[in-house]
């Protein structure tokens, strides 16, 4: 549609508003510092009492981080050629959206907004840091002439250029986009419905496919790749069904866990085998009354000879049954508060069955039904007596469990944002299809502004998501700390993947209540993602705490722009 693009130059028009925002995000930061601090120090009391501005505040600089890496993506394709109409449009979308919610106050979830107002900036500061680039972008920007032209260039598929900037990546998505497209698609809704486990024959596929020993060093049996090539990987799996893609997570927990902590022989022994599938494992960490507060954990271990004994009770642990290996934190230390008292095992246990999922002696518990996510089912485990060798320890060393795990947070929320995105991409494809199909007032639904404007606007929105995951897994594979830039990548993503199923839902009409449509269970899916491997709030306390402490500050961030 002619007038869809603003500007010749949109490039140099969204640089020129992306500067602002930074200054944006820096007003708001100086703000909320001094109302947090006390003699120039963070007072986690002050940050606790305005939770809604801590956690506001690491919204903002989310937004903001994404906006650069939408910049950053534009700025490659045009480099390479490949910055086409629908790239631009995107972009131009993006930008016009977030300064919109950026000026005008942006939604943490469904019922909570934080607006510039709860910073303490007021309305004459609010417009001083307004320009006219910024102004173009919101008033002409994501106009309905553009959700049109995004929709019309769209409709065959085309969701634009990801930027991945190498074959051997381009390669890997197609492998498993056709994986998924003929092997896990026309299944994953029976799958749902049925509440069963992912067959064992896809896992035996993924394997040879080297899901589990992805980023798995070469030398323990791996493919070495980095966490650029798990988010593309994760993604596609996960396009096709969460269960799917989240069948890796548990292996690169692990395998993470092994490799930055554990001993030669642990290396040794382990990594070849999670690489290859032969054993599989899951991760056991949370239990009934600590959620997210895992200094809290209880769960007993002693040494009793040459055997560790554990005592005490797991919950939401994913994939219980059917796995070889737990990653299992415990106390070892009853005297020693908080984290230092605890420490992470490699317990060995047998397969289970739906008829008996914990066969191991000194270990019951049963399934928890859920909503979605139904793939690998969910559990809660007893510990009464189990045994462990005492080789079982990670590394050999007791009080060092914490710091191990959080050596894997990184790798985990990244994987988990790509979790995001690929359901985020699903639920924008069955809307789309649909759209097309059904016929209302004798034309396709598609032809209708508020459907297609829709759908317009959850492309734009995956692709942002896409690209702050990919931007966290190159800092990653760069080797640099990026735990505010994964929670940011999580943060988003999550809330993306959840507002995209809704609008498809909602495409759907009376349909997408109907548990025979795909898209009852993609919501129910997407809702979890915005819980598990740290719920939302959580994220934004680790970004806000993290940015305000001095670590990865955003304002002076150039990022890949």
């Amino acid at each position: 549609m002619p007038g869809s693009l603003i500007v010749q130059d949109l490039l140099y028009t969204c640089e020129r508003a992306y500067e602002t925002a930074r200054q944006v995000l820096g007003a708001i930061r100086d703000h909320i510092a001094n109302e947090l601090s006390v003699d120039g120090k963070l007072d986690a009391a002050l940050m606790e009492r305005e939770q809604h501005a801590t956690h506001g505040f690491a919204w903002f600089a989310t937004y903001v981080t994404a906006l650069g890496e939408m910049l950053a993506w534009g700025k490659r394709l045009e480099a390479e050629g490949t910055f086409g109409e629908l790239e631009q449009l995107i972009v131009q979308g993006a930008f016009s959206e977030y300064l919109h919610q950026i000026f005008g106050g942006l939604p943490m979830s469904q019922g909570e907004f934080v607006r510039l107002a709860d910073f303490g900036i007021e309305v004459r500061e609010r417009k001083a840091l307004q320009t006219p680039y910024t102004t173009l972008l919101r008033e002409h920007g994501f106009t309905a002439a553009c959700k049109a032209r995004i929709a019309e260039l769209m409709k065959d598929g085309n969701f634009g250029t990801l930027g991945l900037e190498d074959e051997t990546l381009d390669l890997i998505r197609d492998q498993f986009r056709k994986f998924v497209d003929d092997q896990v698609q026309p299944h994953a809704h029976g799958w749902h419905e049925k509440d069963e486990l992912i067959p064992i024959e896809i896992i035996e596929q993924m394997a040879e496919m080297g899901v589990f020993g992805l980023t798995v060093p070469e030398e323990f049996g791996g493919s070495g790749l980095g966490k650029m090539a798990m988010c593309v990987v994760t993604e596609e799996l996960s396009r096709g069904y969460i269960g799917v893609g989240s069948l890796g997570t548990r292996s690169e927990i692990a395998a993470e866990l092994i490799r930055l902590g554990g001993t030669e022989e642990q290396k040794q022994h382990y990594l070849p085998k999670i690489s290859s599938g032969e054993i599989l494992p899951t991760a056991v960490f949370t239990e009934p009354n600590t959620g997210s507060d895992l200094g809290s954990v209880r769960t007993r271990a002693v040494l009793e000879g040459d055997e560790w004994v554990v005592t005490g009770n797991k919950t939401w642990i994913t994939h219980a049954a059917r796995t070889d290996l737990m990653t299992l934190m415990a106390r070892t230390n009853p005297d020693e508060p908080g984290y230092k008292g605890l420490s992470m095992f490699l317990a060995p246990k047998p397969r289970g069955t739906d008829a008996d999922p914990f066969p191991a002696e000194g270990m019951s518990g049963g399934e928890i039904e859920v909503l979605g996510y139904r793939g690998m089912k969910e559990y809660e485990i007893s510990f009464d007596g189990f045994k462990m060798p005492k080789d079982a320890l990670l590394g050999g060393v007791e009080g060092q469990g914490f710091k191990q795990l959080m050596e894997t947070f990184e790798s985990a929320r990244i994987q988990t944002a790509a979790r995001a995105v690929g359901v985020a991409q699903c639920a924008l494809e069955e809307g789309l299809k649909y759209a097309q199909e059904r016929v209302q007032f004798g034309k396709p639904l598609y032809a209708f502004p508020r459907v297609h404007g829709k759908l317009a606007a959850m492309m734009v929105e995956t692709m942002v998501a896409r690209q702050i995951t990919y931007m966290s897994a190159r800092e990653k594979d760069n080797d640099l700390r990026c735990d505010i830039e994964a929670g940011m990548a999580k943060l988003l993503a999550a809330r993306v993947a959840w507002s995209n199923a809704d609008n498809a839902l909602q495409i759907h009409g009376g349909n997408g209540y109907a548990l025979e449509y795909p898209i009852s269970r993609i919501l129910c899916d997407a809702r979890i993602l915005n819980i598990f491997e740290g719920a939302a709030e959580i994220q934004a306390q680790v970004v806000a705490r993290g940015l305000l402490s001095g670590r990865g500050s955003v304002q002076n961030r150039k990022s890949a722009a």
